[in-house]
């Protein structure tokens, strides 16, 4: 049997309802109802985010009900930052940027394995800075 790299696609494997068990397990959320709350609040901002073939790539790996969730966003005309991100989520959900952020890595962590390590590194060029660690990676920046 091959072994899958961390950020292998597997959507062919994963339903929704797997997606939302794996966010609750990996966020420790108490029910499977606040892992979908914050799946589809993260999503539902991601969305916002991506434009052109990475949105469609990336819903193309996504499970169905994932994916009409993010492509159902209409993107915004000003992106936000990985920060931008974690206090609009904080504000939408009612939270703190604390937990805004755990809830953020908790889905975008299940989203980048879904998306493989190609994909991820287009979406990454595209959105602004601040997203790498959001969604488990290290950010590298140019030197001036």
């Amino acid at each position: 049997m091959p072994v899958q790299s961390e950020y292998a696609p597997v959507t062919a494997e994963m339903t929704f309802d797997q997606m939302l068990e794996k966010v609750r397990y990996e966020g420790a959320y108490p029910t499977r109802e606040r892992a979908e709350t914050v799946v589809r609040a993260v999503l539902t901002g991601l969305g916002r985010q991506l434009t052109g073939d990475e949105r469609v790539d990336l819903a193309a790996r996504l499970p169905v009900e994932a994916a009409r969730i993010l492509a159902d966003q209409i993107p915004d005309r000003e992106p936000l930052t990985g920060w931008g991100f974690v206090k609009d989520l904080a504000t939408r959900l009612g939270g703190t940027p604390a937990t805004a952020r755990w809830d953020t890595g908790s889905v975008l962590r299940v989203v980048a394995h879904l998306a493989g390590a190609d994909l991820m590194d287009r979406i990454l060029a595209q959105l602004a800075s601040g997203y790498a660690l959001l969604f488990g990676r290290i950010e590298l920046t140019r030197a001036a």
